[in-house]
């Protein structure tokens, strides 16, 4: 089993899963402000579910969706990382970044601070050639951050987890390759 990463920013703390982070991911996945663009908020046991996946992931990888915690204030405020993509598709394999952050920290920048913490750790360290993300149209947040962090739209598919003629089966489909990725960091730095 590869050692779990934890990733350090100026705000944030992205760290594996604890036990005590349970509760806390319930009550994220349960909110239906969190969950507006997913089919359908999840329950306890939906939520328990999804969180040991996430940590079979971990496992396997050392790397996943991370639990994201303010610096210097423990406590569960979201969910953002990077994933292997568990369905098939015409672009799979392939590793995701997503993001879910509770309703009472967003719009602080949070997922975009963790995000491109994640998209460094997935350049760099894993050591990955690209990263997909994908959502729903009507979530503009979403797809704002992935255009923000340098991903390009490269058209849509049909969420195979989702039954034909489900409103959010259709999804933008976004990628971000290393090099742009590496291009951009640099450029980055040089105009600091």
């Amino acid at each position: 089993m590869p050692d779990a990463l934890t990733l350090e920013g100026a705000r944030l703390r992205l760290r594996p899963w604890r036990l005590e982070d349970r509760a806390p991911l319930a009550a994220l996945n349960a909110d239906p402000d969190v969950m507006r663009h997913f089919p359908a908020p999840l329950n306890r046991a939906e939520s328990d579910a999804w969180m040991d996946r996430l940590e079979a992931h971990f496992a396997r990888h050392g790397w996943g969706f991370w639990a994201v915690e303010r610096q210097g204030t423990p406590g569960l405020i979201g969910t953002v990382g990077l994933m292997t993509i568990p369905w098939e598709a015409e672009f799979t394999p392939a590793v995701e970044i997503g993001w879910r952050i509770a309703a009472a920290h967003q719009r602080q920048g949070y997922a975009e601070e963790a995000a491109r913490l994640s998209l460094d750790a997935g350049f760099g360290r894993i050591g990955l050639a690209e990263i997909l993300a994908f959502t729903v149209p009507a979530n503009a947040p979403s797809w704002l951050l992935m255009a923000k962090l340098g991903m390009r739209p490269t058209g849509t598919f049909e969420h195979p987890r989702l039954p034909e003629g489900h409103p959010l089966r259709t999804h933008l489909l976004y990628r971000l390759s290393r090099q742009a990725w590496m291009g951009s960091a640099r450029a980055e730095r040089v105009t600091a």
